[in-house]
């Protein structure tokens, strides 16, 4: 298929390359110049892995990339992957993507073809019908649900193993009023699905082959809705965890060794249980925040998401209160390890090393920071504190060190403790090993 990408952040770029990997020729439409030419000359705009080598094999071939949205007009189908950020108030801001839109219909206006429209942005219910839709019909003079078909795919990507989540999605979800949206979107990701249906059971040397991918085909409302409810579900099983995690803490009990017990029971299941500093990223914050703002302007109060949030509001200041017991970081100098939110990217939306080091900060800690990958972009926020090339070079000389992110190579730091001053340690990711010669604590454990 020929597809039009609107968006060149972590989730366009990496369906646009995924789609190329696919077989379908992809336009990428962004209007910051110098992501299109990174794009077309086969170089990711953001750190994930695996999109290096993507990108690498078709961008400037198979994956195009432009700054002109006219080009939508040689293509079936259009996805619209722009930003929907929270306002102050939590509601999400839809300035841009309706913009996106905008541009989008008015190119448009040229094609009489008929083209489908797909939100993959996380949108509150009913934003794409009432809201997008009507702009984009607006602006291209064409009529919704004859020469204009509009859906909403959402996306259920994990930064740091967004490329593997979307060729192997746990699930497909397709959002839309007209059949005709549908067979579009079922064709689009055609080589996701297993061919089974000519598949012979009694064949067994094909018994290991994959599952065929699960497709949900709804309304586009409820399209808009899963997604939150997904990430909203997911936020609120890790603060169930850290609350779970603290009040073991508290007991002497290693939260970890609980979790990997409740785990087992198929009714929890084992993922997203270890407890620890919290969550962080682009999603979770802001998509937790927009289902509770959306749900109190429909008049509902949703305690229990409420609570999730507060819980992991306030799990930074447990780490810094846990250093607090070891010393006095006034004047201390403390490294912190791990900048990004999580480990695979260098994203640092909303990442709980910016509480933690604002919280050292109000101490009067010198703080000096170090990540492999994100500390530029940490440096845009917090410009004012000292950013270290290595782990061992952040713990020469330090007072203490607090884990924020577990990346890999934290697990071997072993020497490097040696030469701090005083090797207290405070884990909130339970990444280092606790060991003789340093004084190691852990966030619930």
């Amino acid at each position: 298929m020929r597809v039009s990408i609107v968006g060149s952040g972590y989730v366009g770029t990496t369906l646009a390359a995924c789609l190329a990997e696919f077989g379908h020729r992809v336009v990428a439409v962004d209007i910051d110049e110098s992501t299109v030419a990174d794009v077309e000359n086969g170089v990711a705009p953001v750190h994930e892995p695996g999109l290096d080598d993507l990108l690498a094999r078709h961008g400037g071939d198979r994956l195009r990339a432009t700054t002109d949205y006219d080009r939508v007009r040689d293509t079936d189908v259009t996805f619209l992957a722009l930003p929907t950020p929270c306002d102050a108030d939590g509601r999400i801001d839809t300035g841009i993507i309706e913009a996106g839109a905008r541009s989008l219909g008015e190119a448009l206006a040229a094609k009489d073809d008929t083209h489908l429209v797909v939100v993959k942005s996380t949108v509150v219910p009913g934003t794409t019908e009432d809201v997008l839709a009507p702009v984009v019909a607006d602006a291209s003079g064409k009529t919704l649900g004859e020469d204009l078909l509009v859906g909403m795919n959402p996306e259920f990507l994990r930064e740091g193993s967004a490329v593997s989540d979307l060729q192997h999605p746990d699930k497909l979800v397709f959002g839309a009023r007209e059949e005709r949206a549908f067979e579009r979107l079922r064709e689009l990701y055609a080589p996701l699905r297993d061919d089974s249906d000519d598949h012979d059971d009694s064949d067994d040397s094909d018994g290991d082959r994959e599952p065929e991918t699960p497709v949900v085909e709804t309304g586009i409302r409820e399209a808009e809705m899963i997604k939150y409810a997904n990430n909203a579900f997911l936020a609120s099983k890790v603060s169930l965890v850290n609350e779970l995690g603290n009040v073991c803490k508290e007991f002497g009990v290693d939260a970890y060794e609980v979790a990997d017990a409740i785990g087992l029971d198929d009714r929890i299941g084992a993922k997203f249980l270890r407890s620890g500093v919290g969550w962080g990223g682009s999603c979770f914050p802001k998509d937790t925040s927009a289902l509770v703002t959306a749900a109190r302007d429909a008049g509902y109060e949703p305690e229990l998401l409420d609570t999730a949030i507060s819980v992991n509001d306030r799990q930074p200041e447990r780490l810094l209160s846990l250093l607090d017991d070891h010393l006095d970081v006034d004047g201390a100098r403390v490294a912190v390890l791990g900048l990004a939110f999580k480990p695979g990217t260098d994203d640092v939306r909303n990442s709980r090393a910016i509480p933690t080091i604002e919280g050292l900060l109000d101490r009067d800690a010198s703080v000096v920071a170090y990540d492999p990958v994100a500390a530029e972009n940490m440096r845009a926020h917090l410009p004012d504190i000292e950013y270290a090339d290595s782990a061992a070079t952040a713990l020469d000389g330090a007072d203490a060190a607090v884990v924020v992110t577990d990346w890999d190579e934290f697990a071997a730091l072993d020497d490097e403790f040696e030469a701090m001053c005083s090797p207290v340690v405070v884990d909130g990711r339970r990444i280092v090993t606790r060991r003789e010669g340093i004084e190691y604590e852990g966030l619930t454990w």
